[in-house]
């Protein structure tokens, strides 16, 4: 849910920029002044003097940039006693900064003054809830994307240490199987060829050892998915490991105000560009482009099977717009139908006594 924060000439916000190793917190009264800055290690003395540092005044409240990022342990500690923490994006900060009197000049004080005056002024800033679940699983997701990243890189070099053994190298689609199939059938006799297939077995072996580890992260992810009791996968075109990466990504969908504002978070909402008497909106290319991808996928999906997707997507076809257009109109769809099915769940859960699950009933293939 939004913080709304209640306006008092008193209240003091101790905004915060945390990075590895330092946390550095800005007091910030109602009328955006400075009234002091402290620095402190990432350690238990440094936010003993962080909360020392905030009972200097009677009226305060929290916000971290990132809470739920760089930030967390912070949020952690601060949620463990009972301290809500408004959570800034990055963004936020950084337009901040750039429209403040300094012109947009970087120090870690500044970048603290800036997530004060961001969570005094913006509305709609929500509080950092901290889910061990969703922060378990979406460090399962990214291990895994990374693994995936690593096998595509380790790939391409053995593509390119083949080239120099077989003549026109390996196929596009090569597994590891193949590679170790194909080298068994070159002998070279000289150094450099021997050298270049001792390489290519090694990286053979590599792309095996991530296999596995991919294998293992996407059993992880289903089983998280599965404990979750999400209904996500009851929607055509998402699978575990999407359904996975949704969940990790949004959190609580109650941070949401509206379909409206998760669409602006997908990247999936057009942006207004009118002047004058013309009105248009162009793509956007902000949001969180992870879940922009999952929702590409999810409306590529539709358009090959027969779904009221593709029923939206031929409409919109047939009404002039062309594929790409008619593509992002979907995926703007899809991102409400998506947000219901969170909402959906959450509302389940909620309804579901403490020893009971978050069961799915709302199934859909559709867009509409």
């Amino acid at each position: 849910m939004a913080q709304v924060l209640e306006h008092s000439k008193s209240q003091v916000m101790i905004a915060v920029d945390p990075h590895k190793a330092s946390w550095t917190a800005a007091a910030v009264d109602a009328s955006l002044q400075l009234l002091a800055t402290i620095r402190v290690p990432v350690s238990d003395d440094g936010y003993r003097s962080l909360r020392r540092f905030a009972r200097k005044w009677s009226n305060t409240h929290w916000a971290i940039e990132g809470a739920t990022g760089l930030g967390a342990p912070l949020t952690h500690r601060l949620s463990d006693d009972g301290v809500n923490v408004i959570d800034v994006p990055a963004k936020l900060a950084a337009r901040v900064r750039l429209l403040s009197t300094g012109h947009g000049r970087k120090s870690d004080d500044a970048d603290a003054v800036s997530v004060g005056v961001a969570a005094l002024t913006a509305h709609g800033l929500s509080t950092a809830r901290m889910d061990a679940a969703v922060t378990a699983l979406r460090a399962i997701v990214e291990h895994r994307e990374y693994l995936v990243k690593t096998r595509t890189q380790t790939v391409n070099r053995l593509h390119v240490v083949l080239t120099h053994l077989i003549p026109a190298g390996a196929p596009r689609s090569l597994s590891a199987n193949q590679a170790a199939a194909m080298l068994r059938r070159v002998r070279p006799r000289d150094l450099a060829g021997k050298t270049m297939r001792g390489l290519a077995v090694d990286l053979v072996a590599e792309v095996r050892q991530l296999d596995r580890r991919i294998a293992k992260a996407a059993g992880d992810i289903e089983a998280a998915v599965v404990e979750s009791g999400t209904s996500l996968t009851e929607l055509c075109g998402i699978g575990v490991l999407n359904a996975g990466k949704i969940l990790a990504r949004v959190g609580s969908i109650d941070r949401f105000r509206s379909p409206a504002a998760f669409a602006s978070y997908t990247g999936t909402a057009p942006i207004e560009a009118s002047s004058g008497d013309v009105g248009r909106h162009r793509l956007s290319r902000a949001g969180d482009r992870q879940l922009n991808c999952v929702l590409h996928t999810m409306a590529i999906t539709q358009i090959g099977r027969e779904t009221a997707g593709r029923t939206y997507y031929r409409r919109k076809r047939a009404a002039g717009k062309s594929h790409r257009e008619a593509l992002r109109c979907l995926k703007r769809r899809l991102s409400d139908v998506v947000y219901r099915q969170l909402l959906h769940d959450s509302e389940t859960e909620l309804e579901a006594s403490p020893g009971g699950h978050s069961g799915a009933a709302l199934s859909s293939c559709a867009a509409g």
